[in-house]
């Protein structure tokens, strides 16, 4: 006798249809099939290669998984084509907020193919070596998008056996690796141009770590527009790094002091720009002022930031799709490279006269 309460066995049995099945939260791939008129191997075509089928095919597949609720076993499929089904970004500081869009660009790219993203900071504790050793294992990702160019072609080469690599914003010098990244030296080009066309003479820059390749980038693109870009303030790239080129430039006697400073990273030109303004010195007035990223809030300071934007989404979305390809065992360009836009604001203005 049946505990009360309990469902008469019958019920059980007779709920076999799509709908029952929609409801129980049990429905195939054949219940699918059945209901769109085709055979198994078409749906599966469908969810897996769908460019290869009719449109009318696919939405009549498209209309019988959403009428039984067919719900993909993702684990059960990557296991069968000995994939992981993720996608990892390295990244060297998540505390930045210039790589949110980027990973904004990556994840939707990557989504809209059935891929997860994953996200590691080689800066969390441990370094590099263990966030590359944690993460280029082919049972953990079916690819990495690097973002750190710190990573050395010899860290890459002691771990045999890692899954396909894209380098992304960063890039590692003499590594056979595709990369998407900026026209690094044509963005500070156009900063020291814009300078120049309202007056400057004396342009000062705050650079990135020495040996980093955007660093070296950017240089080479301000010696395209001055005669002689100096050496600079050293620099980081973070907003500490700003506030020591400030005290340098105020310990410089005024008629030597650059009027326009070229900040390698928005966040190490806010820095500059936000100590002038502690200890007095007006913007643009005294001093003009460009960053380099385009990061949303360098728009709301006190004196809005000009900047050279980096279209940091489609960097996201393109390293993404290079990788798929790559993936794919499709050829992919070994450098793709992105345009930076000036965008100006009202940090820069003439030179004082």
């Amino acid at each position: 006798m049946l505990a009360p309460g309990f469902p008469h066995p019958i019920v059980q049995v007779m709920g076999n249809t799509e709908s029952e099945r929609t409801r129980q939260g049990a429905a195939r791939l054949a219940d699918v099939a059945r209901l769109a008129g085709v055979s198994v191997a078409t749906v599966s075509r469908a969810l897996s290669r769908p460019d290869l089928l009719s449109t009318d095919t696919r939405d009549a597949v498209q209309r019988a998984i959403t009428a039984t609720g067919y719900r993909m076993n993702h684990a059960a499929r990557n296991l069968r084509k000995g994939r992981t089904g993720a996608i990892v970004a390295l990244v060297p500081n998540l505390g930045n907020p210039f790589f949110a869009k980027i990973l904004a660009g990556m994840g939707a790219a990557l989504n809209a193919q059935g891929y997860d993203l994953l996200v590691g900071d080689t800066m969390a504790p441990g370094g590099r070596h263990r966030a590359l050793r944690r993460f280029l294992d082919p049972s953990r990702a079916d690819g990495i998008i690097l973002l750190d160019g710190q990573v050395t072609a010899g860290d890459l080469a002691a771990l045999p056996g890692a899954p396909p690599v894209v380098m992304a914003c960063e890039w590692i010098e003499g590594a056979p690796l595709p990369r998407v990244v900026l026209d690094n030296a044509a963005g500070t080009e156009l900063a020291a141009r814009h300078l120049l066309a309202l007056g400057h003479r004396r342009i000062g820059w705050i650079g990135g770590p020495g040996d980093n390749v955007l660093h070296k980038a950017r240089v080479k693109g301000l010696a395209r527009a001055l005669p002689d870009p100096g050496s600079g303030y050293a620099g980081d790239f973070t907003l500490e790094s700003g506030v020591r080129a400030a005290e340098r430039w105020l310990d410089t006697p005024a008629a030597d002091r650059p009027t326009a400073v070229i900040g390698f990273s928005d966040e190490s030109a806010a820095g500059f720009m936000g100590e002038l303004q502690r200890r007095g010195v007006s913007v643009p007035e005294q001093v003009s002022v460009v960053g380099f990223d385009g990061i949303d809030w360098v728009a709301h300071l006190p004196v809005p930031l000009t900047t050279i934007r980096q279209p940091k989404r489609d960097l996201g979305s393109t390293a993404a799709r290079v990788l798929m390809a790559l993936i794919a065992g499709q050829p992919v360009e070994p450098c793709t490279v992105l345009a930076p836009q000036l965008v100006m604001r009202n940090s820069a203005g003439p030179a004082p006269s």
